[in-house]
């Protein structure tokens, strides 16, 4: 005879940040789809971020910084990896923009992963989510982290 289990408590709401995520994963769950995502976000968020330097430096700083804000408010451990992520984004575009190579580069990592991330919502058979709302563009990059923190058994 199995030991009784204690009822799920369903008084406790779940955390603004898993709602996003459990709701993005929705539209996420095809292996290929999320494998494509594990590349293409990343891609989309250091190239978007690029386009915004190659505009306007301040743009691009207050831009990061906003989302810093977004990401604080949602949790602590995606705030701290979000300010490493961000540190090396910006390394990487000061690079690129010495070189004098930063809008050509970020204009193709743009148009390339918005392809593979169209052809992965093509396979899953779903739209993607900030056709909904557009504050899913911001936990895209959140889903990758807590994939990513789930396999390293950390929790956000």
């Amino acid at each position: 005879m199995s030991a009784p289990t204690a009822p799920l408590d369903t008084a406790v709401p779940l955390r603004r940040v898993d709602q996003l995520l459990a709701h993005y994963a929705l539209s996420h769950q095809h292996p290929t789809n999320e494998r494509i995502h594990y590349t293409a976000i990343p891609c989309i968020m250091l190239s978007l971020v690029g386009l915004l330097y190659a505009a306007s430096p301040m743009f691009a700083l207050v831009f990061l910084g906003a989302s810093l804000v977004y990401y604080w408010r949602l949790s602590r451990v995606f705030l701290v990896t979000m300010v490493a992520v961000t540190v090396i984004m910006l390394a990487i575009i000061a690079t690129l923009n010495a070189k004098h190579i930063l809008l050509p580069v970020c204009v193709t990592i743009f148009v390339v992963a918005w392809i593979f991330q169209f052809i992965g919502h093509r396979i899953e058979g779903k739209k993607p989510s900030f056709f909904e709302d557009v504050q899913y563009l911001w936990v895209g990059p959140l889903f990758v982290l807590s994939r990513l923190f789930g396999r390293l058994g950390v929790r956000w």
